[in-house]
């Protein structure tokens, strides 16, 4: 079955402006909203520090991730993605990405500033691409 993940055309904005502004260190961010089916549906976007302030990696803080947790918990909505930039290569998962998406089982949604292209992914077994509905 397509996973898909849906997000407004607002969503997307947001978070390739944060790319754009974070660059040319990798920028991050933590998506709200509910999954079902194998739909994840958007409904806030947090964007989130990169603590590294590196080209090639991006850590968000504890102290962010808590919060971030919080606040969706204080609003009904789960985490379901996490979405970050990659500045100079394609918006296809690094090594390093693949090994935290086994730690984060959600939508990894990654924007390449170099090629203008979001995409998104999940592991499972291996990567599977997941289409992206801009509503």
């Amino acid at each position: 079955m397509q996973k898909t993940i849906i997000l407004t055309q607002d969503q997307k904005q947001i978070l390739l402006e944060h790319a754009k502004k974070t660059a040319p260190a990798e920028s991050c961010a933590l998506l709200f909203g509910h999954e079902k089916s194998g739909t994840s549906t958007v409904k806030e976007v947090f964007l989130t520090r990169n603590t590294e302030d590196s080209p090639v990696n991006f850590t968000i803080s504890n102290e962010e991730l808590l919060s971030g947790y919080k606040q969706a918990e204080k609003k009904g909505l789960d985490v379901i993605g996490i979405f970050h930039s990659h500045p100079h290569s394609e918006a296809t998962p690094s090594s390093t990405d693949r090994e935290f998406m086994t730690i984060n089982p959600v939508v990894w949604l990654i924007f390449s500033n170099k090629e203008n292209q979001l995409n998104a992914f999940v592991l499972e077994s291996e990567i599977i691409p997941v289409m992206i509905k801009t509503v």
